[in-house]
């Protein structure tokens, strides 16, 4: 009980370590971002291929208007898993930092230069007291020089680049599914049907075109895409 207590005692604010190291209230955070839908990113050697999951709670509820894909710059997206309003404000964020270096530069934002602003961001709510750490992860994904490149970014302010990576509910089966079936020199389609292919496997009902949202950012465009309902289903079509 007294254990308990102390514990209580320690949660209750983010400045305040507990007595062995731990940040309780980053901890929690990162329960919500396991409680959040998955998202799913694939760097290929054309291109960074997102996917995420939009299942809706309700037929009545307008699939469109759940966000979970957003466009950051031009040649650069996000996908999130969490509190949708904590991401909303991460992207409002990493777009600001977008536009300030093509004024201050005249040139877009590197893809590492972007994913530590926003990291650095996410930081500060683990140090201030009064306030609370955002409960969502992102995955940060573009194209750098021609390169593609792939982010994931943690409540606590750290961010981590990977070739293939799942963020929210279900992680460590889909990650495990991307680590046994991920190959490198994968085209963009190749990514996006394996991202598609990792969903369904966290999943117990079969995949549909309303219920996931797919981008892809092209490395020799330099552009951030969403497949419409039509490139979609083929791609669900592929699957089964």
């Amino acid at each position: 009980m007294q254990g308990q207590n102390q514990q209580q005692a320690y949660d209750r604010g983010i400045t305040i370590f507990s007595p062995d190291g731990r940040l309780y209230q980053v901890e929690y955070a990162r329960e919500a971002v396991k409680r959040g839908t998955a998202s799913i990113g694939v760097r290929t050697a054309d291109g960074v291929a997102l996917v995420v999951d939009k299942r809706t709670r309700s037929p009545l509820l307008e699939g469109s208007s759940v966000e979970k894909l957003h466009k950051v710059d031009d040649h650069v997206g996000a996908a999130s898993a969490g509190h949708v309003a904590d991401a909303r404000k991460l992207v409002d964020h990493a777009r600001q930092q977008s536009q300030v270096e093509r004024v201050r530069y005249d040139e877009p934002i590197g893809v590492r230069t972007l994913t530590k602003e926003v990291t650095d961001h996410i930081q500060q709510y683990t140090q201030v007291g009064g306030a609370r750490p955002f409960g969502v992860a992102l995955l940060i994904a573009g194209v750098s020089d021609g390169e593609p490149r792939l982010f994931e970014t943690d409540p606590s302010g750290t961010s981590n680049e990977w070739k293939a990576v799942a963020i929210g509910s279900d992680r460590s089966a889909i990650q495990e599914f991307l680590e046994d079936e991920y190959e490198a020199g994968l085209a963009i389609e190749d990514g996006v049907d394996l991202a598609l292919r990792a969903l369904a496997e966290g999943r117990d009902d079969d995949l549909s075109p309303e219920g996931v949202g797919v981008a892809t950012i092209d490395a020799e465009t330099g552009l951030y895409r969403e497949l419409d309902a039509d490139e979609r289903a083929d791609h669900v079509e592929d699957l089964e």
